[in-house]
């Protein structure tokens, strides 16, 4: 949890501080969305080194997400641009999508199905604790220093990650039969339905929740004009929202079912984004609205990952790394469309956008529990 904190900040901190990037950068908002869209497409390879976890085991694909994720972030230490920061954002994106499947898949092993849900949800406490600590610590360098201090921050961080790691988890691991055929793991899930079902609802979800993520930072300063402490303020108040949001999981998913749970939080995170727009007249009403929208979230994605763990047991690395790519996709998606609704039609259109998306995902999770 605490070292998935750090991966999770260096991952988040671009949503709240996007105007402060431009700036920085001098570029123009639809810039940084493209290149947000561009991190999440590259995402989407994580597939193509999602059998590493699975022929060459759980702690060599953590080891190779936390070295590329270093690299990544390093160099913008070295030369801070724009060309540097688009190789820092997509490589950090990529480091994390094989760390984390092995992770999970390294859990997934050795934990009975029926507790899943609450010992992964410990793990994506890490989720809300980059918005509650790691956020405002990168608020509080970028205003004291520029920018670009956070990534020499991140480059020490990542060589502690990787020795810790390293040094933690068993070389040899009885839990897991290194498999020699990638093959067999892919034509797995592309075979199964409800997999191909779970996949599709981490990208409508994923699309909805990018909507607003790629935007709140901009609606916040534009609506009541938020300056980097108010945003860093902002991203705790989501913090703690999808903290509270990875307890209930922790605490109801594995009692209620996972695919129930999975549709409580999908409705809940369609009415939150209708919801979200109206509150948001004031300051107050906004981060109201936005606690609802995250809380909602959260729920949705942590009680999806247990239930993707088991679907297809015998290439589980395989399978979280697609899920993965749904994520990439829907990002990607949601990236693309954010500052292009905004824009041209106003915050009211994203959200409804995003409402859209959440019904695609219960209609996702209905033919999934069909399958």
């Amino acid at each position: 949890m605490f070292l998935r904190t750090i991966l999770n900040t260096a991952h988040r901190m671009v949503y709240p501080f996007l105007p402060i990037f431009a700036r920085g950068l001098g570029v123009d908002i639809s810039t940084m969305s493209l290149l947000m869209t561009g991190r999440s497409l590259l995402g989407a390879a994580s597939p193509l080194f999602a059998p590493i976890a699975d022929r060459r085991g759980r702690k060599f694909g953590m080891l190779l997400g936390i070295s590329i994720f270093t690299v990544g972030v390093g160099l913008v230490t070295l030369s801070p641009n724009i060309f540097t920061l688009a190789a820092a954002l997509i490589l950090a994106m990529l480091g994390k999508y094989i760390f984390d499947p092995s992770m999970q898949a390294y859990f997934g092993d050795r934990i009975p199905y029926a507790q899943r849900g609450t010992a992964l949800a410990v793990t994506e406490v890490a989720w809300s604790m980059s918005f509650i600590v790691g956020v405002p610590v990168v608020g509080f360098l970028i205003d004291t220093f520029g920018w670009s201090a956070p990534f020499p921050f991140f480059t020490l961080l990542g060589l502690i990650i990787f020795f810790v790691i390293w040094r933690i988890v068993p070389g040899k691991d009885l839990h897991h039969e290194l498999t020699n055929n990638s093959r067999a793991g892919y034509n797995a899930v592309f075979t199964s339905t409800p997999a191909l079902a779970g996949i599709s609802i981490a990208m409508w979800a994923s699309a909805g929740n990018e909507l607003v993520n790629v935007i709140f930072g901009v609606w916040l300063e534009d609506s009541f004009g938020l300056r980097i402490a108010a945003l860093a303020g902002a991203s705790a108040v989501i913090g703690i929202s999808e903290l509270s949001g990875e307890g209930l999981v922790a605490f109801t998913t594995d009692r209620l079912g996972k695919p129930l749970a999975l549709t409580l939080g999908l409705a809940g995170n369609a009415l939150a984004s209708i919801l979200l727009p109206f509150i948001g007249q004031t300051q107050t009403g906004a981060l109201i609205g936005l606690f609802l929208f995250y809380i909602t979230f959260e729920y949705v994605m942590v009680s999806h990952i247990p239930m993707m763990t088991e679907l297809v047991p015998s290439a589980r690395a395989t399978m979280l790394s697609l899920n993965v790519t749904g994520h990439s996709i829907g990002r990607a998606l949601g990236a693309f469309l954010a500052a292009i609704i905004y824009q041209r039609y106003g915050f009211m259109f994203v959200a409804l956008t995003a409402v859209l998306f959440n019904a695609a995902g219960l209609l996702a999770l209905r033919r999934m529990q069909k399958g």
